[in-house]
Order: C-alpha cells, then sequence, then structure tokens
C-alpha cells in the first residue's frame, strides 16, 4: 500500500480578509474538496495575528492530488483565493506522526 500524500498551504493573507477567506475556504472544503476521489482529511489553521491561514490535508495518492488541482471547479476556485491571499504549497508523505 502506498503512503498517502500531504498537502501543505500556507497562504499569507491579505490586510483584513483572514475571516473572509476561511469562510471561502470552509464552504469550498465542504461543497467541493469533501467530493473528491481520494480525499482524506482537510485541516484549516488561523493564526492569531490574522495574517495566514494553513491548510493541511491528506489524499490517498498523488494523482488524487493532481487530479483536485485539475479539477474545473477548483480551476475556477483558484483565482479567488489569489485575491484574498498568497499561497506557498508543497506537498509530501510523511515521515514521523506522534499521538497521544
Amino acid at each position: 500500500m502506498n503512503p498517502s500524500i500531504t498537502l501543505v498551504n500556507i497562504l499569507t493573507v491579505r490586510a483584513g480578509t483572514q475571516q473572509a477567506l476561511l469562510a471561502s475556504l470552509r464552504e469550498n472544503t465542504e461543497t467541493v474538496i469533501r467530493t473528491m476521489q481520494g480525499w482524506i482529511s482537510t485541516r484549516l489553521i488561523a493564526s492569531s495575528d490574522g495574517q495566514r491561514v494553513v491548510i493541511y490535508s491528506e489524499w490517498d495518492s498523488a494523482a488524487d492530488l493532481d487530479a483536485m488541482r485539475a479539477d474545473p471547479r477548483m480551476q475556477a476556485y483558484f483565482p479567488h483565493v489569489a485575491e484574498l491571499a498568497t499561497i506557498d504549497s508543497t506537498a509530501g508523505t510523511a515521515v514521523l506522526t506522534h499521538q497521544r
């Protein structure tokens, strides 16, 4: 079995738009992302200073992640995110997880 792939997006928010961005990301996750093949989970993390949002999501495979990025609904959504924040993105496999 192949390990899942983790996508981490760090969004640097335009001044005063963190809450609007979070609302948009929440809606998109609930209506689009959750319906996609290979999606496992998503966490939205808001920085306490209002300047960043981190999206941590897990996918069954790199192919599923690529399919999400290529999906027409996401292609239409990405420009909206770009109006509210700049994005730095990386994907990889987890090499260590500790939980209590």
